[in-house]
């Protein structure tokens, strides 16, 4: 629940950070917590490493690069659509995980799970045209935000069920301190190679980062990636749902977006969904 509550003040953070780039505050959040957790994960890594296998390796090296891009994806949305518009897009991530399932490992789809995915597309198709008329806080593209944030949830999805699977014979910090070291660098390299600055901001800058390292990304992050190997993740997907709750009422609170009707229709669509489809029991998305 400390997770989820984490995460619902995630979009909040990014946007009183939007004096600096999107991919300025990507590479300094997973920077700031790679040196929080560094005198703690170094030593347990080693030691765990030494064991691993070149596939276990390889893993986790993938799933760090798909964070890393979530994060590039997800922070980025922000500057561009509602915070409540890109909590709710983000949160499909369990839907693309059903898909993902039967897409790669051969596992049946539902009809349940079937008609879900279909709503979710009918919901974020609402939720996309909804917003294209809408002017967000910061200058921006409703749309390209919404875009960012649905591919952020499809990277999520493929990285929770990388973690589904290593988590069963790597222990926690062992795998998200190396986890976390490769998505800074992915986030490092995104910015550098764009010629985006990560030096020069006001301080305020670095500590909402540092907050954003503390608790969205070690507290929540981490706290589903624990609970992954002993959860099965459409429970944590059922409770992930709290999530875009909590960041749509916190924008309406702390910065008046309020959704028109049209786009609410499509964000109760896309919510009702994610549940559905994480409500069956014979959903593949519960085995991974």
């Amino acid at each position: 629940m400390a997770g989820v509550l984490s995460f619902a003040g995630s979009a909040i953070l990014v946007r009183y950070a939007s004096a600096a780039p999107g991919l300025a505050v990507a590479a300094l959040r997973t920077s700031i917590a790679i040196g929080i957790l560094a005198p703690f994960g170094t030593r347990a890594t080693l030691r765990a490493w030494e064991g691993l296998g070149r596939r276990d390796v390889w893993l986790i090296i993938l799933a760090g690069a798909l964070l890393g891009l979530h994060f590039v994806m997800w922070i980025s949305s922000i500057y561009y659509t509602s915070v409540a518009s890109a909590a709710v897009l983000v949160s499909t991530g369990p839907i693309f995980m059903a898909f993902f399932g039967f897409l790669f490992l051969g596992e049946r789809l539902s009809r349940r799970t079937t008609i879900a995915i279909f709503v979710a597309v009918a919901g974020s198709i609402v939720l996309g045209l909804a917003d294209s008329e809408s002017h967000p806080p910061i200058a921006g593209n409703p749309m390209l935000g919404n875009a960012l944030a649905l591919l952020a949830a499809v990277v999520w999805a493929l990285y929770l069920l990388i973690g589904r699977v290593v988590r069963r014979r790597v222990d926690w910090l062992p795998y998200v301190f190396p986890l976390y070291v490769v998505a800074g660098m992915t986030t490092v390299i995104f910015a550098v190679g764009s010629g985006t600055p990560l030096t020069g901001y006001p301080v305020y800058i670095y500590l909402l980062c540092g907050a954003m390292a503390l608790l969205p990304q070690i507290l929540g992050h981490g706290s589903f990636n624990f609970a992954v190997k002993f959860y099965p993740a459409a429970f944590l997907g059922l409770v992930s749902l709290l999530e875009p709750i909590g960041a749509a009422a916190l924008g309406m609170l702390l910065f008046d977006e309020i959704p028109g009707p049209v786009a609410v229709v499509g964000m109760v669509l896309i919510l009702v969904a994610v549940g559905s489809t994480l409500a069956a029991p014979e959903d593949p998305v519960v085995a991974v």
